[in-house]
């Protein structure tokens, strides 16, 4: 990513998506001209009408399209009643993330404003950590199958595997992150007591790779007491790596602790490659449309975005904008506020300065 202007794929998706996108597109439009931020935007149609009109879901060429041209993805959600197999979202987002190998799937835990969290008097330096979630492995990689199907004798099989290259990697991710900005203790999360096998291969490689960064500390908890410490003392933590399915569950648990899902931005991440940035509260058909879905997800998702393509200062008044709309309660329904989607996302857009 050498060029002055990033090329950004924006990829809206379905139900509550191109409303909130478009809100972090307009913090992208603001951002260049408040920061000089160089950004060239274009726009795709992939998602459950172009599949349900064309019988497309990702086009014939695309992720090589998108590695060679673009430099970041920028993406809503996908899912619609009108696709009970959901086979559209499958093609399309597990498509890019494994198809780009996008190996990183991070996820901030950050409280903005105390009385967001449904834990008694926690304030915002207490809730402060990233998960380093494997985005590629592990129990969602569909391996598996049936035998006997449809008889009383029906065996399901689900398959885990973990390579010693894809442990290895997202581990060093972690370290490097806590190294880079100065946080000082990576928590792994495992379940190494009963998955033996995995969990062996995950804790030789942690402490292989921590020996390599001795100013960090580090320490291991089985997953179950890491949700129960989350909920206890989230002070605790700085950075959690894990694998993905149970990446998939604290980070949920940590999206409820910051405020709920509507806040919660996530970045699927392979460095120096064309990396994916989104909102994880879903499509939420029900609500597509009402312009009452809370945009914010999506502008921190596009704040990271920022701060992947090196626009730290541009990321960080997007994010201030989002705390300062927050405290002043001018926000959308769900944090307690009146504002329609588009109202909330003119308000952080008038506090980036």
């Amino acid at each position: 990513m050498t060029r002055d202007v990033k090329r950004v794929a924006v990829v809206p998706g379905d139900g509550i998506g191109p409303e909130v996108i478009e809100e972090a597109v307009g913090v992208l439009e603001r951002v260049r001209e408040t920061h000089g931020v160089g950004l060239e935007l274009k726009h795709f149609d992939w998602g459950a009408e172009k599949f349900l009109s064309e019988g497309v879901t990702l086009p014939e060429g695309a992720l090589e399209m998108l590695s060679s041209e673009f430099d970041v993805i920028l993406s809503g959600a996908f899912g619609d009643p009108r696709v009970p197999s959901n086979q559209h979202a499958e093609d399309i987002l597990l498509g890019m993330r494994r198809g780009l190998d996008l190996y990183i799937n991070l996820r901030p835990v950050r409280l903005l404003h105390q009385r967001l969290t449904p834990l008694r008097d926690r304030s915002a330096e207490e809730i402060d950590f990233v998960v380093f979630r494997e985005n590629t492995e592990g129990a969602y990689s569909g391996a598996g199958g049936f035998l006997k199907r449809g008889t009383p004798d029906e065996i399901a099989l689900q398959e885990e595997f973990n390579t010693r290259k894809g442990v290895e990697r997202i581990v060093v991710a972690a370290f490097e992150y806590a190294r880079a900005r100065g946080r000082k203790r990576v928590t792994m999360a495992d379940k190494s007591n009963v998955q033996r096998f995995g969990g062996d291969l995950w804790q030789r490689v942690f402490k292989e790779v921590a020996a390599l960064y001795p100013e960090i500390e580090t320490n291991h908890q089985y997953v179950d007491a890491t949700a129960m410490f989350m909920v206890l003392n989230p002070a605790q933590y700085d950075v959690i790596v894990t694998n993905n399915l149970f990446g998939d569950i604290l980070t949920d648990l940590g999206a409820a602790l910051q405020g709920g899902l509507g806040l919660a931005a996530s970045g699927n991440i392979h460095p120096g490659r064309v990396s994916l940035f989104e909102p994880v509260h879903g499509s939420a058909p029900p609500l597509a449309g009402k312009s009452q879905a809370n945009p914010a997800g999506a502008i921190l998702s596009a704040a990271l975005m920022l701060e992947y393509l090196g626009h730290a200062d541009a990321a960080r008044a997007v994010e201030r904008a989002v705390r300062d709309s927050i405290a002043e309660g001018e926000t959308t329904r769900d944090l307690g506020g009146a504002l329609s989607t588009r109202e909330a996302g003119e308000r952080i857009r008038g506090r980036i300065k």
